[in-house]
C-alpha cells in the first residue's frame, strides 16, 4: 500500500505539455490519459474484457452518484468494492456526485450542510455531505477519489460564482477531515483529489487553485468547465488553472471533451481526461478518426466495405466494415451500439498514447496543430 505516485518522464519543449506515470496500488497509468466514463458500474455496450483488450483503457471511472442509488453500498461492500463487482482489476476513479448534483437542478437543494437530491429512479430524497460522500466513495472503493463541491452553470455572475467556490472550498476542508480520520476500506490505498472552482472569473479560479494547492493532495482536478462556457474561455481557464497548480501534481480536467479539446489541453499541461462523448456520439452514429469525423448514418457509408479504421490497433475497428456498421445502427442491433462505442474510446486512448509519444519525440506542437484541424473535417 502507497500513496498516489506521479513522475514527468518528458517535458515538451514547445509548449507546457508532458509526458509521466502514475502509480497507484492497482496499477500504473500513462499520462497523458484518457479515461471511460463507467457511470453504473460498466463503461455503456462495452464490456471489462473489451476495454481491456480493444480500447486499452488503464483507468475507468464510477459514478457515486448513480452507484450510491443502484446497487447500493450493501452491494458494493458484500462484493468487496467496486473493483471486484464488476472484474476491473486496474486502477478506478470516482467522482463525487457533484456533476450529478448540479444537473439535477430541479431536484436538489444546496445548503452548507450539503445537498438534498430526488432519486432519479423512484423520487426518494436522500442528503450528500461532504462526509457521506467520502465515506460513499471510500465503500465503492476508488483508488482516487474526488472532493464533493458544488459545480455552477458555465455563465454563472460573479457574485453566485463567488459563493459557490467559497461553498466549495468549506466543503473540501470537511471532505479531507472526514477522509483523514476514516481508513482505505480494502487494504489499498485511496487517495482525495480536491477540485478548483470558481467559473470563468480569473480571480477567483486563481484563489481556487491557491486553496487547493494548500491541500498538497496527490492530485488536483479542474471542474465546471465544459457546462456551457464558449470554448475559448474553457481554453482560457484551464491555461491558468495549470499556471497556478502544482506542476508536480497531476492535473485533471473533468469532463472534456472532443478530441481537439484534449489535444490543446494537454498542450497546456493537462494530464487526465474523462468524458461521455465517445461511447455517447458513437451510439448516435458519430465515429471520431485521425482523418475526421465519419456520420456513419449517411448513405455514402452504405456500400463501403473498407474497415471502419485500421490505424488506431484496435481489433475491433480494423475487422468490421463502415458499411456493416451503418447496417447494425440502422436496424438497431446492439452489436452496433459496442462496435461504435469501442472504437470511439480506443481512438481516444489512441490518440492520448500518440500525444505521449510526440511529447517524448519533441514534436508535439506541430503534429498537434495537424491534427486538430484534420480531426474536425466532416469525411
Amino acid at each position: 500500500m502507497a500513496d498516489l505516485q506521479f513522475s514527468i518522464q518528458q517535458k515538451d519543449t514547445g509548449s507546457k505539455a508532458r509526458a509521466g506515470t502514475i502509480i497507484t496500488d492497482h496499477g500504473e497509468i500513462q499520462t497523458p490519459i484518457f479515461m471511460p466514463v463507467g457511470t453504473v458500474g460498466s463503461v455503456k455496450a462495452v464490456s471489462q474484457q473489451q476495454l481491456n483488450t480493444d480500447v486499452g483503457a488503464q483507468i475507468i471511472l464510477g459514478n457515486t452518484y448513480h452507484l450510491y442509488l443502484r446497487p447500493g453500498l450493501e452491494t458494493l461492500e458484500s462484493a468487496g468494492g467496486l473493483h471486484k463487482f464488476n472484474g476491473w482489476d486496474r486502477p478506478i476513479l470516482t467522482d463525487s456526485g457533484g456533476f450529478q448534483v448540479f444537473s439535477l437542478a430541479k431536484s436538489r437543494k444546496i445548503t452548507e450542510e450539503g445537498v438534498v437530491f430526488q432519486s432519479h429512479i423512484d423520487g426518494s430524497k436522500h442528503l450528500f455531505t461532504p462526509e457521506n460522500v467520502m465515506d460513499t466513495q471510500r465503500i465503492i472503493g476508488g483508488d482516487i477519489i474526488m472532493a464533493f463541491d458544488e459545480c455552477p452553470p458555465g455563465g454563472s455572475e460573479y457574485g453566485y460564482a463567488k459563493k459557490s467556490m467559497e461553498l466549495t472550498h468549506r466543503w473540501l476542508d470537511r471532505c479531507f477531515n472526514r477522509f483523514n480520520e476514516t481508513q482505505d476500506t480494502y487494504g489499498y490505498t485511496q487517495n482525495l483529489f480536491p477540485i478548483v472552482q470558481g467559473g470563468v472569473h480569473h480571480d477567483l479560479r486563481k484563489i481556487s487553485c491557491e486553496y487547493i494547492s494548500s491541500k498538497n493532495a496527490n492530485g488536483n482536478a479542474i471542474g465546471g468547465l465544459s457546462v456551457g462556457e464558449p470554448i475559448d474561455k474553457m481554453y482560457e481557464i484551464c491555461a491558468l488553472c495549470c499556471d497556478h497548480l502544482p506542476q508536480e501534481k497531476p492535473r485533471y480536467l473533468m469532463g472534456v471533451g472532443t478530441p481537439w479539446n484534449i489535444l490543446e489541453c494537454i498542450e497546456m499541461g493537462i494530464d487526465m481526461f474523462d468524458c461521455v462523448m465517445p461511447t455517447r456520439n458513437g451510439r448516435n452514429a458519430m465515429l471520431f478518426s485521425a482523418d475526421g469525423i465519419i456520420n456513419i448514418d449517411n448513405k455514402k457509408w452504405e456500400r463501403d466495405f473498407s474497415p471502419i479504421d485500421e490505424t488506431i490497433g484496435c481489433e475491433m475497428s480494423a475487422y468490421y466494415s463502415k458499411a456493416y456498421l451503418k447496417h447494425l445502427l440502422k436496424a438497431k442491433e446492439f452489436l452496433g451500439l459496442t462496435i461504435a462505442s469501442v472504437h470511439n474510446l480506443a481512438f481516444y486512448l489512441w490518440l492520448v498514447k500518440e500525444a505521449r509519444q510526440r511529447i517524448i519525440a519533441g514534436d508535439f506542437v506541430s503534429w498537434k496543430k495537424e491534427m486538430v484541424v484534420k480531426m474536425q473535417q466532416k469525411l
